[in-house]
Formats: C-alpha cells, sequence, structure tokens
C-alpha cells in the first residue's frame, strides 16, 4: 500500500465520522418518534451504508494513487478499527455509554444492525474501488 493512499484514507475517515453523527442525530430528532426505535436503527443504519459506499466510491474514484485489490481491504481494515475505536472510546467517555450498552449493538440476534455499516466500512473501499476503477 503506499503512504499516500494510506494518508487520503486517514483524511477521508473523519468525514465518515461527521456524517454517523449527523445520521444519528437526524434519527434520534426527526423519524425515531414515528417510526419506532428499533425500525428508526435500521433505516438509520441502511441510510448510513449507502452514504458510506458513496463517500468512498467519490474518494477512490477521484484519487489519483493507483491500487490493488489487498490496498482497499487495507483502507477497509484502517476504517473498521478507527470507527470501532472511536464509538466505544468517544461512546463511552465522551458520551456516558456503559460498555453493555455499545456492546448490545453488536447483537444481532436482538434486531441490532450496526454491523451492517462496520461490514460497509470494511468491504466497501474493495466494492467501491472495483466500480471505481471500472469507470477511469
Amino acid at each position: 500500500m503506499t503512504p499516500r493512499l494510506c494518508l487520503y484514507a486517514l483524511a477521508v475517515w473523519p468525514a465518515l465520522v461527521v456524517v454517523a453523527i449527523l445520521n444519528g442525530t437526524l434519527r434520534n430528532y426527526t423519524y425515531t418518534r414515528v417510526v419506532g426505535e428499533h425500525a428508526a436503527h435500521v433505516i438509520s443504519s441502511v441510510i448510513l451504508v449507502g452514504v458510506f459506499l458513496l463517500i468512498t466510491y467519490a474518494f477512490l474514484a477521484s484519487v489519483k494513487v493507483d491500487y490493488r485489490n489487498l490496498d482497499l481491504l487495507v483502507v477497509g481494515a484502517i476504517w473498521l478499527v478507527l470507527t470501532v475505536a472511536f464509538e466505544f472510546l468517544f461512546g463511552h467517555y465522551a458520551a456516558g455509554h456503559s460498555w453493555r450498552r455499545l456492546l448490545a449493538e453488536y447483537n444481532i440476534f436482538k434486531g441490532r444492525v450496526w454491523v451492517l455499516v462496520l461490514l460497509a466500512v470494511f468491504f466497501g473501499p474493495l466494492i467501491m474501488g472495483r466500480l471505481a476503477r471500472g469507470h477511469k
């Protein structure tokens, strides 16, 4: 992986955080009241996956660096580690959520689909990179 691609990927990641925070804020202050917490969680997760994929595509379509599939998986892994670390560290220390509450978001058997967002964060660069490469 080229250092430039890694630096570009690190520069894009904060945009993903901002989008996630705005998405959660929109969910909490608008449609949760109408559709309920669980449905709002699912809707919000699907929206976030779509927006993350669009951002990832725009990033990879515009970056002037050659990359291979393995590079894209490394970008996804970096983003995944940063995202999970941010979620737990910010969620616990800044937002005051308990570790139990944070871990509960990963329980797919209770209808929590946050894992889909994390899958998009990890595999999104590979999928969108292939698409972007096809359009160059």
